[in-house]
This record gives structure tokens, sequence and C-alpha cells, in this order.
């Protein structure tokens, strides 16, 4: 009968460790909360990226250095960690952004391809940013 007291007792504390929650959620980028809004954080590393960017129009000359390369791979972290949880009509928007990261965050991309990437994913970050707010 003692056995099945301390049983009892403790089941609610195992059950409790077993429940998935947002702590336990794949992690792909660095710092923040997995609770944080995933607006915020996808929009702040679409702005983080930009920073970077050669202005809108001029893709052609944007120079794919490690810091643009590692910023855009950031972005693709977040994205994969928080975009799920963006408003449904961005579903679209956010795996162009996740394919389009997917290869400017590789540096073994030939430079015509990076250019195509960023344009995608340029369209798909301002869709983004709009339908957060």
């Amino acid at each position: 009968m003692k056995r099945l007291a301390t049983v009892a007792l403790m089941l609610p504390v195992l059950l409790l460790g077993c429940q998935d929650d947002a702590s336990s959620a794949p992690r792909y980028s660095t710092g923040g909360d997995p609770t944080d809004s995933p607006c915020a954080r996808v929009v702040s590393a679409i702005g983080y990226v930009d920073l970077l960017l050669e202005p809108k129009g001029q893709e052609d000359r944007q120079r794919f250095e490690d810091a643009v390369i590692g910023r855009l791979a950031e972005a693709r972290g977040i994205t994969l960690q928080f975009g799920a949880r963006l408003p449904a009509s961005l579903k679209g928007d956010v795996a162009a952004l996740e394919s389009a990261t997917a290869g400017l965050a590789r540096n073994d991309v030939p430079r015509e391809r990076q250019v195509t990437l960023l344009r995608q994913y340029r369209t798909a970050a301002d869709r983004i940013v709009a339908g957060c707010r």
C-alpha cells in the first residue's frame, strides 16, 4: 500500500516532465526564447539581414561575403524555429523564405543562382513583414 501511495504521488511529477512545450521545440538559432513572439523574431531576423543587403532592385550588385551568408543562415534558422507559428496566411511565404535561404546560407552556390534566390528571399521577406504588422 505504501508503494502505491508513493507512485500515486510521483505520477503527476513524471507526467509533467514528459509534456511537450515551447521550451522543448527544436532550436535552430541562438539567443531569445522559444516562447518569443514568432512575428517579432522572424521580422527582426529579416531586418538584421537587410542591414547588409544592397537596396531592393540592385540584387545583381550584392556581394555574398561571409557576413551576408551568416546572417541569411541565421534568418533561416529563426524561420525554421518560429515560421510554423506565424499567421496561417503566411505559410507559403515562410516556405519560400526557407527555400531561398537554404541556398543563400551556403557559400558554394553559383553567383547567378544566389542573385535569383536573393530576389525570391526578398519577395517572401517583404510579405512576411507586411503580414506580421
